[in-house]
């Protein structure tokens, strides 16, 4: 197969071993390519205004920002690019934030290789593609009232230990709100209390360490 016509893979990574596997992985297959190599956000960005690959594999984790942050900077220029989210998380709200900022799949890297493979000559196709893995966790938590954007930074207050004294502070809010944000949490995720609701919303993709 001639090299214009071979699917050019654009492969971000900041974990130098996983990248140099994935590129290796992908150098194995007749009909595809390594357009380039990134290891941030911005580099990333950076090289798929230079190389305009047919499809992109994207971390989630970067030095610098988000793949999601990246994902949204790239498709904001170039609205057709096509993304394939590739991470160890599997938490449905970071599935979510994937897919709602326009990734055209979102796969584990614990998934074979040939899967991995074949997700991205869909993807080049033109289809959109969700592994049955990554859809039991969004459907796990369908009709599940999502927390607002003030909940989530009161909840990660709650994850590094900060009071409701402290959260209201910090948040410029009374403490009589983050009580009412705090009420809210605990309900909207099923959590009997602040330490089961930050844990559900490490798992969930919610926060971030």
């Amino acid at each position: 197969m001639s090299a214009e016509t071979k699917i050019r893979v654009l492969c971000v990574d900041d974990h130098p071993l996983m990248r140099v596997g994935i590129v290796a992985v992908i150098r194995h297959e007749s009909d595809m390519d390594v357009a380039g190599e990134a290891s941030t956000g911005r580099e990333a960005i950076h090289l798929f205004q230079e190389l305009r690959p047919d499809v992109t594999l994207m971390d989630l984790r970067l030095p610098d920002m988000s793949g999601i942050e990246a994902l949204i900077a790239i498709r904001a220029q170039f609205p057709c690019a096509r993304v394939i989210v590739l991470t160890t998380f599997e938490g449905d709200a970071e599935i979510r934030r994937a897919l709602d900022a326009g990734a055209q799949s979102y796969l584990l890297k614990s998934l074979p290789r040939k899967q991995i493979l074949e997700t991205i000559r869909k993807v080049h196709a033109g289809k959109r593609q969700v592994p049955p893995e990554v859809a039991v966790q969004l459907a796990e938590h369908i009709g599940n009232e999502s927390l607002s954007g003030r909940e989530i930074q009161v909840l990660e207050k709650i994850a590094i230990g900060k009071k409701n004294g402290e959260i209201a502070a910090l948040l410029f809010i009374t403490e009589e709100t983050v009580k009412n944000h705090v009420k809210h949490i605990l309900e909207k995720l099923g959590a009997s209390d602040r330490t089961e609701a930050v844990t559900i919303g490490f798992r969930r993709g919610i926060i971030h360490l």
